[in-house]
């Protein structure tokens, strides 16, 4: 038979899923493995998306989705960090933000052409920009700074063959938010090279520390960032399947057009369950949020107390200790980990080269289980791993 494409053929699989298939297996597991809310879907937007389900909402939408959910989409984003898109032209609704990065590369790029990605980074992010024809030119950030995303690094990295950066803040697996500041060093270095930004911003509401910035907000940004964004994470929608993506009009077109002939439209359901995720479930974001920072600070100070060093995660739901004392590579932590105690992380290696020596852990997980988790991994630790 001939060979099958080689680009994917090449990929590994994913790290992630790997140590969530195996503890999947064992009932004794405690898992801070997924990227994924352990809240069910608020009620109201599950009432939602029943009564859309009994009233017949099964047909196809327009490729761009509901031009409601868009002009809320584009209202929130209006209101909550004075960035402005148009909803007919601008705003595609996409499945998952998964579909809009896939787009965004897809439209930017042409074969061979250079997206900068800051590592450690999620696990599709280079995948994508190679399934895409691009090359994905990794950069490193450190735990040491926080994961500062510093432009001189990214700028380092700029060839001729340069065309995009894609960044996420809040940041999967580290939990790094970016500042205002360095985000606009990020444009200003855009804007010189004349380069496009892909913002992966899945996490903005789970911000803790500090006011998430939006990055198109920022001056001169606009005209060069594709914005991802979705209901995933904040709404506790990962299965409805539900994103979206802000961009220029020119980008906007060809990346709806790529959809056409895709994904043709998001679920009609789910864009509905959206449309009053966005009305009316203000508040039950807030109490998931608040949480989310629970955990995290107790999670945070249980890692620090057991003598895993771990940077403050100043958002999503991750942390992201250093296991280096240990003297375990991570896959050897993760592994030893999961068999000897039922704890399932992931080891940092997956997210890219700086991760190694890190594991990342996922709070999305009930108080008392983490409390547990925490217990468990002492007691490895004690053991010597």
């Amino acid at each position: 038979m001939k060979p099958l494409n080689s680009v994917i053929s090449a990929c590994p699989p994913s790290g992630i899923r790997r140590f969530f298939d195996i503890a999947a297996q064992r009932a004794d597991v405690i898992s801070l493995g997924v990227g994924e809310p352990d809240f069910v879907t608020p009620w109201r937007v599950r009432e939602a998306g029943i009564y859309a389900l009994e009233h017949g909402a099964t047909t196809y939408t327009s490729n761009a989705g509901l031009p409601r959910l868009r002009e809320l989409i584009c209202a929130e984003l209006s209101s909550r960090y004075q960035v402005d898109y148009a909803p007919d032209g601008e705003c595609v609704i996409t499945a998952g933000v998964s579909e809009g990065l896939d787009l965004a590369l897809r439209v930017l790029l042409e074969p061979g052409e250079e997206v900068i990605v800051p590592e450690p980074c999620y696990v599709a992010y280079q995948p994508c920009v190679s399934f895409a024809g691009g090359v994905p030119v990794p950069v490193a950030t450190h735990a040491e700074d926080g994961f500062r995303l510093r432009a001189q690094a990214i700028e380092a990295a700029v060839t001729e063959r340069t065309k995009a950066v894609l960044i996420g803040s809040p940041a999967n697996p580290t939990g790094a938010v970016q500042s205002r500041e360095d985000l606009a060093a990020l444009v200003e270095l855009a804007r010189r090279h004349d380069l496009y930004l892909v913002s992966d911003e899945i996490y903005d509401r789970l911000s803790y520390t500090a006011a998430h910035t939006c990055l198109p907000s920022l001056p001169g940004a606009r005209e060069r960032t594709v914005l991802l964004g979705g209901f995933s994470k904040a709404h506790a929608m990962t299965g409805w399947r539900v994103g979206y993506l802000c961009a220029p009009a020119p980008v906007a077109e060809l990346c709806l057009r790529m959809h056409q002939y895709t994904m043709l439209c998001a679920p009609h359901v789910s864009q509905l369950a959206a449309v009053e995720a966005l009305s009316a479930g203000g508040e039950d974001v807030a109490q998931m949020v608040a949480d989310y920072d629970r955990r995290r600070r107790v999670f945070v100070k249980g890692l620090r107390e057991i003598g895993l060093d771990c940077p403050e995660p100043g958002g999503a739901f991750y942390a992201f200790p250093s296991i280096r004392s240990s003297g375990l590579d991570s896959e050897a932590f993760a592994e030893r980990l999961l068999h000897a105690e039922g704890v399932a992380v992931v080891p940092g290696n997956v997210f890219g080269a700086p991760g190694e020596g890190h594991i990342r852990c996922s709070y999305a997980t009930a108080l008392p289980l983490l409390e547990e988790a925490l217990e468990r991994m002492a007691r490895f630790l004690r053991k010597g791993g």
